[in-house]
């Protein structure tokens, strides 16, 4: 009986631990088998120098040529909310979500999108999937999405 409990707990215990691993791995960002597609890149310098009408032209170029890359579609949402256009931002910030329901930029940046619109129970219920995503210890996202919701709030009284 021993026996067992031993090994199921190495593999509980191995769970947890590869767990991480392969949610990190779909979060995107810091692969190194990241997207060489020129237009990517340049798309990422554009958004970086705030340059958002070149970052929305190379960024959907880019998503044309990998229609299932959800870090794509999420610097895409970035750029066509920075550029004021609120309806293809959500629009590219839903495929990345659809792409990878555990994108954690794309649940902050559409919350914080929601909230431009006034919309602050859809930007609530990212904040709470953001919640869920970044147990036991918050992330950097939720962080954010919830300073900003808690900012509008303020602003609202």
């Amino acid at each position: 009986m021993k026996f067992w409990r031993i090994s199921i707990g190495l593999l509980v215990a191995a769970w947890i631990t590869a767990a991480p691993l392969h949610v990190a791995a779909n979060l995107g960002g810091d692969d190194p088998n990241e997207s060489t597609d020129p237009n990517w890149i340049e798309g990422k310098k554009a958004v970086e120098a705030q340059d958002w009408k070149q970052a929305v032209a190379l960024l959907s170029k880019a998503a044309a040529a990998d229609p299932t890359n959800a870090d794509v579609e999420n610097w895409l949402g970035y750029a066509q909310r920075k550029s004021g256009n609120l309806d293809a931002a959500f629009v590219a910030y839903s495929e990345a979500l659809k792409l990878n329901p555990a994108h954690k930029q794309a649940h902050e940046y559409i919350g914080e999108a929601y909230l431009l619109t006034g919309n602050v129970a859809k930007a609530e219920q990212h904040l709470a999937e953001l919640q869920k995503l970044c147990t036991p210890i918050p992330c950097e996202e939720y962080k954010d999405l919830r300073r900003a919701v808690e900012a509008y709030k303020k602003n609202q009284k």
